[in-house]
């Protein structure tokens, strides 16, 4: 029966993909079908979906949301934008060297790609479109660079992944930090590259005095990661506290000392957050069904599949980024992690892959479904700014997306020691 549970639950879950059923509704029928076969009663996923949203932690992802959503309407993205047009601006290929670090940026204070790519795309794209820019190299940049916000802290990916896995938070946000660093840098590298074969200039000169400037007036939105990040790992608050304290600090300085927050800014924050925090509706039935796999033994027979085939870390690591690639294209970034996370991560560990490793990996790996079609959110926010149809962003985005595959080779070649190197130097080698 249990043979039979198992090829009827994925056929009831692949085919009511392709016909078009909701993710969270073919997971809900799915994992009926499976509780049907080992005759488990249904209440099963009642209790699962209240399990599901129990976690405290799991306030901290709409908290975020709802951070960088009033971030962008506060006046925060602007200046840090302001910051980094000074930075990098004179650069070839200024307002796409600007795109990247101020993504990378945002990114440290938002936690959100789709926040992310809106907020900086929203200023830097018609920038770019105005200095004759083309809209695909303008949209893809903005959608490639936004999703940095996966994976640089306070990342939600990360903390979903945490609640799933049952992993430090803190841990997987500095796993998290030099990977995003190194990917700004290629990212930026790749950008100045492209500017320089399509004669793409910068924004102006260097100036320490304009510097001195805007680092003054943007002091506020600068502090905003310090306040963060340092609040979480001096010991002063946790990572759900601190997503609370972001958004209490953004409306604070947004209305009194920027004072460019208004009322119908606050209300549209709040709506835009609510339509992104709906993702968490979908936890209950994919934690579900990602619970009744294990009972079916899928990781087991996961794990003695892929060591027939190899026996090294490379090996998994590739079959596993290729499994989340091809989700990614089709679901939630939120959805692989739950449904994919709790299978996949019992098999990594037995090949010696560390969680905190595993999590990031798995960030990359969404990351690079933001911006692929078909359903790559970032895609279609880069294409309603800049009004190119979204094939056309698509096409923009191939250059980045071959730095995020050459980012994922080496995580699959060089697996382990330096992602997490910083979290052993600050909280030490796990047991």
């Amino acid at each position: 029966m249990e043979e039979y549970g198992r090829s009827a639950m994925f056929i009831v879950f692949f085919v009511s993909i392709i016909i078009g059923v909701p993710i969270p509704i073919g997971s809900l029928m799915a994992t009926a079908v499976g509780l049907f076969f080992l005759d488990i009663p249904f209440g099963m996923l009642a209790q699962t979906a209240y399990q599901a949203f129990e976690p405290f932690p799991l306030l901290t992802v709409p908290l975020f949301i709802l951070a960088g959503n009033l971030m962008l309407r506060s006046g925060m993205a602007e200046r840090i934008i302001n910051i980094a047009e000074v930075l990098v601006g004179s650069s070839k290929g200024g307002l796409g060297q600007i795109s990247v670090l101020a993504s990378g940026f945002f990114a440290s204070l938002s936690g959100s790609g789709s926040a992310t790519s809106a907020a900086i795309g929203s200023i830097t794209i018609p920038a770019m479109q105005e200095r004759n820019y083309s809209p695909r190299f303008a949209g893809g940049v903005v959608a490639a660079s936004g999703a940095l916000g996966t994976m640089i802290p306070p990342s939600n990916m990360l903390v979903m992944y945490a609640l799933v896995a049952g992993e430090s938070i803190p841990r997987l946000f500095l796993g998290g930090v030099l990977p995003g660093i190194i990917l700004i840098v290629m990212l930026m590298v790749v950008v100045r590259i492209y500017a320089q074969r399509c004669n793409f200039g910068g924004t102006g000169t260097f100036s320490w005095k304009r510097l001195r400037q805007v680092a003054w007036d943007g002091k506020w939105a600068a502090f905003t990661p310090i306040l963060i990040l340092g609040g979480i790992y001096g010991g002063f608050f946790t990572p759900t506290e601190a997503a609370a304290i972001a958004v209490f600090y953004t409306l604070f300085v947004g209305i009194f000392i920027y004072k460019e927050l208004k009322l119908p800014d606050l209300r549209q924050a709040l709506r835009h957050t609510a339509l992104f925090g709906g993702i968490l509706l979908v936890i209950a039935p994919t934690a579900a069904l990602g619970q009744l796999l294990a009972v079916y033994e899928i990781p087991d027979l996961i794990y003695k599949t892929i060591y027939q085939i190899t026996d090294s870390q490379v090996g998994v690591l590739l079959f596993c980024g290729l499994i989340f690639l091809v989700a990614g294209m089709f679901a939630d970034s939120l959805v692989q992690v739950v449904i994919l996370a709790p299978v996949l991560l019992p098999v990594v560990t037995q090949f010696g892959i560390d969680p905190v490793f595993f999590g990031v990996f798995i960030a990359l790996t969404c990351e690079i479904g933001f911006f692929t079609p078909p359903v790559g959110g970032n895609l279609f926010i880069a294409a309603r700014i800049s009004g190119a149809p979204v094939e056309e962003i698509a096409l923009g985005v191939l250059p980045f997306l071959c730095t995020f595959m050459v980012m994922l080779l080496i995580f699959c070649f060089f697996p382990t020691d330096w992602v997490t190197w910083l979290p052993n130097l600050v909280y030490g080698v796990q047991g």
